[in-house]
């Protein structure tokens, strides 16, 4: 999957999003509402310019275009698209608007309050014969283009109107995230991707079931002469409505909901991304529908980077071949606690032979999962086993000694390492918590002091007597052996 050689020019509502993370212990005595207490800010671009950073952060270029006002929320958000590789600047600059802006406050993962700072009178005629010159300057140099409609005016009737009207005449596709409820203003579109809800107010139609959706996706199909519209249904997936009579449904993909922020942005990045790269609109759909499961697991305006699309649409392999389920490469893995860290949790970490699994391994692996959100298990490799414990070992080769451990519900994730020690995936991964048995003293176990510097935890589990994979060995072989004396 590479999509390095496409462009998309990302036009419509250019947004500074900003979260402020606070604490809240008490309610306030002047009123009945809780006192934030600030601890820190984060400022994203919102909007198209969410738009434009799936984009740029999947490989691709994209080119944005849209209004900023000549204010210090406009240098901060022009200054976040410099810093943005991958991203190139050709926005317009008004002096008779401020640049929209919305302030969430944030308590834990829970949004308590959003402010917006904002005007959305129409256009002024040089900002409009400013927007349509660089749109269609721009079009020329574009694989696809994306109208990013917030309703904040810039898509005007005529900006829209003359957007799509030059990219169709260049061949290219235009996809169109909408927000007002008359779908002729996206006229000739390639595709449209509302919401439910937005459907619904398109197509005055009911929109509850499946059927009810198909209906009224091929109603405002034919008011908006599209080629396609791609209603997204939340926990429900996605269906794919084409104007030649095609339907195509995928369900739903995400594992756990933090934020849904910015996860239609992400929808219509990837699928004007794909079939940018060159890609069918059903497999794009695949693949936007993907991206959506992951972005709605991280908190914030996020985005999803290439390594975590083709690691999610690789479960769908796992998914069907049970022996594989949780096993993955050092690149995957690292990707994994990426993602988990994101979110805000913790990622711990414990290794060994695990040969034959008994009573005392899931004990182990059970506290270990206690001390953490995540736990990756590392399996040393047929030959690190063999170094270890000599040439009769391992009785149970690593497809199967992985199969097993995955099948323990403390383990999240586990991987293997051929290294005599797992000190450079410790390394790598940066583990919250490092976990080893009691048999270990602190100063004994590998990757302790590399974790403990940068902050984390090494934690040692008291063992269950008496048992132990050597035991057992000995167990099964005694009979034998005494059979042949």
């Amino acid at each position: 999957m590479d999509f390095s050689n496409a462009t998309v020019l990302c036009l419509g509502d250019v947004m500074l999003d900003r979260f402020a993370y606070c604490a809240t212990e008490r309610i306030s005595p002047e009123a009945p509402v809780p006192v934030l207490l600030l601890e820190r800010t984060q400022s994203m671009l919102g909007g198209a310019g969410n738009v434009a950073r799936n984009i740029a952060s999947l490989g691709g270029t994209a080119v944005l275009i849209g209004l900023i006002g000549r204010d210090p929320a406009g240098a901060e958000l022009a200054a976040l698209i410099a810093a943005t590789p991958g991203i190139v600047d050709r926005h317009v600059p008004s002096a008779r608007r401020p640049t929209t802006c919305k302030t969430r406050f944030m308590a834990g993962h829970q949004q308590l309050l959003r402010v917006d700072e904002e005007k959305t009178h129409p256009l002024a005629p040089e900002e409009e014969a400013a927007l349509i010159a660089a749109a269609e300057h721009a079009i020329g140099e574009c694989d696809a283009v994306i109208l990013s409609d917030y309703g904040k005016s810039v898509l005007g009737l005529k900006v829209a109107a003359a957007a799509i009207a030059r990219a169709r005449a260049t061949g290219i596709s235009v996809f169109v995230d909408p927000k007002s409820d008359d779908f002729s203003r996206y006229r000739g579109a390639t595709c449209i991707t509302p919401n439910q809800k937005e459907l619904a107010q398109a197509a005055r139609l009911p929109v509850a079931g499946d059927d009810e959706i198909v209906a009224a996706a091929q109603a405002v199909l034919a008011v908006a002469d599209a080629g396609a519209i791609l209603a997204t249904r939340s926990e429900k997936g996605m269906v794919l409505v084409e104007a030649a009579g095609a339907v195509h449904h995928e369900a739903a993909r995400a594992r756990e909901v933090y934020d849904v922020s910015g996860a239609g942005d992400t929808v219509i990045a990837v699928l004007a991304l794909a079939a940018a790269a060159g890609y069918e609109l059903r497999e794009a759909m695949r693949l936007a529908n993907a991206a959506a499961g992951i972005v709605v697991s991280k908190l914030g305006t996020a985005v999803v980077e290439l390594d975590e699309l083709m690691l999610e649409l690789a479960r769908d392999v796992r998914d069907k071949e049970w022996h594989r389920a949780k096993f993955y490469t050092a690149g995957e893995v690292e990707t994994l606690v990426r993602r988990w860290k994101s979110r805000g949790l913790t990622v711990g970490f414990t290794n060994g032979c695990f040969d034959i699994v008994h009573a005392g391994h899931v004990a182990l692996l059970a506290a270990a999962r206690a001390q953490c959100d995540r736990l990756v298990v590392a399996l040393n490799t047929d030959a690190g086993v063999r170094r270890l414990k000599g040439p009769a070992r391992p009785v149970n080769a690593l497809a199967d000694r992985s199969a097993v451990i995955a099948a323990v519900e403390a383990v999240d994730a586990v991987i293997s390492f051929d290294e005599e020690t797992p000190l450079e995936l410790i390394r790598r991964l940066k583990p919250d918590v490092l976990v080893k048995g009691g048999d270990y003293t602190i100063d004994g176990v590998v990757g302790a002091k590399e974790v403990q510097d940068w902050g984390g935890r090494v934690v040692l589990v008291d063992l269950v007597e008496g048992r132990s994979t050597t035991r057992l060995i000995d167990a099964i072989r005694a009979p034998v052996q005494e059979d042949a004396a």
